[in-house]
């Protein structure tokens, strides 16, 4: 399984970004793979998670109203439409992957996700 991410960039206070993710060796049926981010000297954590079968999606309180994940299919890509970034959004972005059913994935703790992708880095400007 490889996890290819793009997108990334600097990007002033409430703009827009598109970060995406292009999965080789990995069906699109009832998993997740999911957006996380680590800013310097902080955890990994989730930011969203989509469900590659049905789209059912997951969100962090954080971006909630901010950000959107989607999927196609048919391109084995997930993105994550950011909008209205704020400088605490800085961060390496990573996309990860599992086989694992969503159900089980959808609470975003990354121990969960098993592929990985290179990330990608996000700065937003005050």
């Amino acid at each position: 399984v490889q996890l290819v991410e793009s997108g990334g960039g600097l990007v002033e206070a409430g703009g827009s970004l598109r970060l995406s993710c292009v999965v080789s060796g990995f069906t699109f049926d009832d998993h997740a793979i999911g957006w996380f981010r680590q800013a310097p000297g902080k955890e990994r954590e989730g930011v969203s998670c989509i469900n590659t079968r049905d789209g059912e999606t997951s969100y962090a309180d954080s971006v909630k109203g901010r950000f959107t994940i989607s999927r196609d299919n048919a391109k084995n890509t997930v993105y994550l439409h950011m909008n209205n970034l704020k400088p605490e959004d800085t961060a390496v972005y990573y996309c990860a992957a599992d086989f694992f059913p969503f159900a089980a994935l959808k609470s975003m703790k990354s121990n969960d996700y098993t592929y990985w992708g290179q990330g990608t880095q996000v700065t937003v400007s005050s």
